[in-house]
């Protein structure tokens, strides 16, 4: 009886004390290990922008060049991204999550031998090969333990690694950097060195900490669990009473493919950025290491505003303005950089840029999860990743191929501002059913 009423109590107005537990205790044991990997992962994916600096004169490599070594990882990611994300639903996040981040730590430390294109070229592909998975892998594994309601500022609880990963990383790659000469390599050697035996480490360790589903946690108590189960039983019925997709109908759906191409115009953005920024910043005279600190100011803003963004998303449950308005914000200011030439007033546009962003960042994988679940779940999120990711090669590549044939990355920022202009007008020209997304609460 009393197990019935507690969630029941659920339901009501006030959250029962069995929900806030049972949610406090996922939170604690789960999202600071997972932003902790993702941290690596993203850092290991990026900090080639870093590299760059010191790498690209030793190597001779051209900005055309530079963009498709570092588009190139986002080819192999693609080719093997749904692949990896169902053969995550088979055999669990434990195992499947731990593989991912053993073997692109390994190939992240290996990015230390490129000596010409050839390497460049094929150890990024590879890099890409090895991570494809893990970011829609950790978005469904989510799922498994977060109802609705909690979804958005959780998610984005999660992608803070992102911008942490440069708040941090920015600072300690040009400080990396000098270690010029230390036995023997170069400072852009040991960048990715010490950068990348961390995550072979933590993937070690994800094989025997992360649990694949609630009802192995042993971590929770049987009513934790009773009342987690129900709630999202609850959720799954729900969307299935709308309508049941199969794997290859969530593939070929509409909304799946307007979803991916949204993502697109994001991720251009984010990785246009993150990969061109320390080389405009340096472009101001400054040296390695004050390059990372003023790189990382625009990431520290979007933290915060990433965090504060998603929960307003959750308490008011609406999604489409809230992920929307934020490209559009990006565009604008992207737009509004390519025409100043003073460095503090193209700091505060593209920190107004990074806001924008982050803040659509966590909000956005609330969309396709409000309405899929299980293998479609597993095989649509990928595939919007997938797709979304190609942006990581059109993005970086864009600015390159501008700023070769004019001389200016600016030019390329503005190029680049119509990624999310776009992606902003489709999330509201296709809109969200946030009363399906929340059927299954009983509020």
């Amino acid at each position: 009886m009393s197990q019935t009423t507690t969630y029941a109590g659920s339901a009501g107005s006030a959250k029962s004390e069995i929900e806030t537990s049972t949610i406090r205790a996922i939170s604690w044991r789960l999202i600071p290990f997972l932003v902790l990997a993702y941290f690596f992962s993203y850092l290991d994916r990026v900090n080639l922008g870093f590299a760059a600096l010191t790498m690209n004169a030793e190597l001779k490599f051209t900005p055309l060049i530079f963009s498709w070594g570092a588009g190139i990882f986002f080819i192999g990611y693609f080719i093997f991204e749904v692949p990896s994300n169902l053969a995550l639903e088979k055999f669990g996040a434990s195992r499947w999550i731990a593989r991912i981040m053993v073997t692109w730590g390994i190939i992240s430390a290996l990015m230390a031998l490129v000596s010409g294109v050839t390497s460049f070229y094929v150890l990024r592909f590879l890099l890409g090969v090895a991570e494809a998975g893990f970011f829609p892998g950790i978005i469904l594994y989510l799922t498994y333990w977060y109802p609705a309601e909690y979804r958005a500022r959780f998610l984005a609880a999660f992608a803070i690694a992102v911008p942490v990963s440069t708040v941090i990383g920015a600072p300690v790659s040009g400080l990396l950097l000098g270690l010029d000469g230390a036995m023997g390599l170069k400072g852009w050697q040991w960048l990715f060195i010490i950068e990348g035996i961390p995550s072979v480490l933590l993937g070690i360790v994800t094989w025997f900490y992360l649990t694949d589903r609630p009802e192995k946690a042993d971590w929770l108590s049987a009513d934790q669990k009773a009342w987690l189960k129900s709630r999202l039983d609850s959720e799954i019925a729900a969307k299935q009473a709308v309508k049941h997709l199969s794997l290859g109908e969530a593939l070929s759906s509409p909304k799946v493919i307007m979803l991916s191409l949204v993502y697109f115009g994001f991720v251009g953005a984010l990785y246009g950025m993150q990969f061109w920024l320390p080389q405009i910043v340096k472009a101001f005279g400054l040296t390695n290491a004050q390059t990372g600190f003023v790189t990382a100011i625009p990431y520290l803003f979007g933290t915060i505003a990433m965090i504060l963004w998603a929960r307003h998303s959750d308490a008011t449950r609406e999604r489409v303005m809230h992920v929307g308005a934020p490209l559009l914000l990006t565009a604008v200011a992207l737009a509004v950089s390519s025409y100043l030439t003073d460095p503090t007033m193209t700091m505060v546009v593209l920190t107004v840029a990074a806001i924008g962003v982050f803040c659509c960042f966590g909000v956005f994988w609330t969309l396709p999860t409000a309405w899929l679940s299980g293998t479609a779940a597993a095989g649509a999120i990928a595939l919007i990743n997938s797709i979304g990711n190609l942006a990581g090669f059109g993005g970086p590549y864009l600015i390159g191929w501008v700023k070769e044939a004019t001389g200016q990355t600016s030019t390329g920022l503005l190029v680049l501002a119509v990624l999310p202009l776009i992606a902003g007008i489709l999330v509201f020209v296709g809109g969200h059913e946030s009363k399906h997304e929340f059927a299954g609460q009983g509020r």
